[in-house]
């Protein structure tokens, strides 16, 4: 018979989960991890209607491209929109995570934050010129029915090659 027990994610959730509470930050953090990843398959593949299955219809994404005024975008309908418009241009477009820091909510064990390194290969239909973006994904999580979501995101762009090679300052989030 499986003893319960309390861990210093403390909560009877721990104790009645049927993974050990030694593994059970493995096993979300896997799941982030997961999640991250399917976003970025979804992006490079343009399958825009699988961010169904990546965003809840209320996610907000605010998006700091250092090129004006942040921009809010809200479900992953809209971002599929956003997403085609803006890579439409490129004949190749590569989303490769570079680093990620998953840090699981201590007192909710449905909740998670994430900041995530990222940049963006990519070559222009028009001109073939290639051109390079870097930024910073500053990502909460939920899960619900088993499932990890994207509940909110913020991206920051921190550098990029074209027109001409620029870097912007980290972002401030206080």
């Amino acid at each position: 018979m499986r003893q319960l027990r309390f861990t210093a994610r403390g909560s009877l959730w721990n104790a009645l989960d049927p993974v050990d509470p030694e593994l059970r930050e493995t096993v979300d953090y896997i799941g982030v991890r997961r999640h991250q990843d399917a976003y970025a398959d979804v992006v490079n593949r343009r399958s825009w209607p699988e961010l169904h299955s990546l965003f809840r219809h209320d996610t907000e994404i605010v998006l700091d491209t250092r090129a004006g005024e942040l921009r809010s975008i809200v479900g992953p309908d809209a971002l599929g929109e956003f997403l085609d418009q803006a890579m439409a241009r490129f004949e190749f477009f590569q989303f490769v995570v570079l680093s990620t820091q998953v840090t699981l909510d201590p007192d909710d064990p449905d909740r998670a934050s994430a900041r995530l390194y990222m940049c963006e290969l990519r070559q222009g239909a028009g001109d073939g010129r290639g051109s390079v973006a870097f930024g910073v994904y500053h990502d909460d999580y939920l899960r619900a029915d088993g499932h990890w979501w994207f509940a909110h995101r913020r991206y920051h762009s921190l550098a990029r090659t074209a027109p001409d090679f620029a870097v912007f300052p980290f972002p401030d989030l206080t």
